[in-house]
């Protein structure tokens, strides 16, 4: 192996850790042992690895710009989150550039290559459903440029996080389900690839249990987007399985799902009451309005940009922070009897 061409990534594999660790190594961090910035010192004088001195001199030079990665803009409650996010840039005189995965890896990581490329202070981030190979964010943390994750987090990044209470709005909302007195309630899952999914579901079975409701894993469907909806919605009903209310993940499967029990002549809420997740625009469109959780996204945007100005500006290195934003159930029509 040649001096010159020597990485991080090269260092970090031939001691069996992440790059991130040997990065903060490197740099001295307080989160990392005395024995791994031992090693890997020790194995960065062997190799003579130095840092990019150019690239270094330009991190160094702020530029008041501040990347964000987005799933989709189309969103209501994206398009919220990034309404609070340039109430604070603006505030602070940062602007924001703004990339959309469009819920697929391959364009979340060219999106991750071309803010890299760029000059940027900082990034905020809402990961992908498909994501699970995290190496394209390890890279800012390389470079030395903060990262905080809002929304879609990952657990595998150490990292700032802003997040909703997703496991007490799914139990907020099942148990609200259960009050009316729902035995058979189904829930339309997102991707358990994902916390969010992972919380919805566990809030779920949580109230569940907590009230002394069977769990039926028939009930418990793969499903987070109206198409599927659709689909799964009519399977469910063909299948003959007994059910009288669904919990989806999200307010546009419930819509799909409404759509599918109204065309099969079911009344909502009187024979299948459904509830949502995320209190869309979407759940006021649709008739019966849809009972939801409301997630507060501007504030999400808010806390989000404050906690990266705050790794931006910081004089010496600190353990990373998750902020839990509290949900809100809203009863409408689709799951009140009257």
């Amino acid at each position: 192996m040649k001096s010159s061409q020597v990485t991080i990534k090269d260092i970090a594999r031939e001691l069996g850790i992440s790059p991130s660790t040997v990065s903060r190594a490197l740099k001295d961090h307080p989160d990392i042992s005395q024995e791994t910035k031992r090693l890997v010192n020790e194995l960065a004088a062997k190799y003579n690895y130095k840092p990019n001195i150019i690239a270094l001199s330009l991190r160094n030079q702020r530029s008041n710009v501040i990347g964000v990665i987005i799933p989709e803009i189309v969103h209501y409650f994206f398009s919220s989150v990034i309404s609070g996010i340039e109430e604070v840039a603006n505030e602070h005189g940062y602007s924001v550039m703004i990339s959309q995965s469009a819920e697929d890896y391959t364009r979340e990581v060219a999106a991750c290559d071309t803010f890299l490329n760029g000059i940027i202070d900082g990034i905020l981030v809402s990961v992908s459903k498909e994501t699970a190979n995290y190496d394209h964010f390890h890279r800012f943390e390389e470079e030395g440029i903060p990262i905080v994750f809002f929304d879609r987090a990952v657990d595998e990044i150490q990292a700032d996080k802003v997040i909703i209470d997703d496991f007490d709005g799914a139990y907020q909302a099942t148990e609200h389900l259960i009050v009316q007195g729902r035995r058979k309630i189904v829930h339309f899952a997102g991707p358990q690839n994902r916390l969010i999914g992972q919380n919805r579901l566990n809030g779920y079975l949580k109230a569940m249990r907590d009230n002394g409701v069977v769990i039926d894993e028939r009930l418990i469907i793969p499903c987070d987007t109206f198409q599927s909806a659709l689909v799964e919605t009519q399977k469910l009903i063909d299948s003959g399985l007994k059910f009288d209310s669904i919990f989806t993940v999200n307010d546009f499967t419930a819509a799909g799902a409404m759509k599918v029990l109204l065309r099969n002549g079911y009344k909502i809420p009187t024979d299948i009451a459904v509830v949502g997740f995320g209190d869309d625009q979407t759940s006021l469109m649709v008739e019966p309005t849809l009972t939801t959780v409301n997630q507060p996204g501007f504030e999400m945007g808010k806390k989000a940009m404050e906690q990266l100005i705050r790794r931006i500006t910081q004089s010496k290195p600190e353990p990373p922070v998750t902020e839990i934003l509290k949900t809100q159930l809203i009863v409408r029509e689709s799951s009140r009897v009257k």
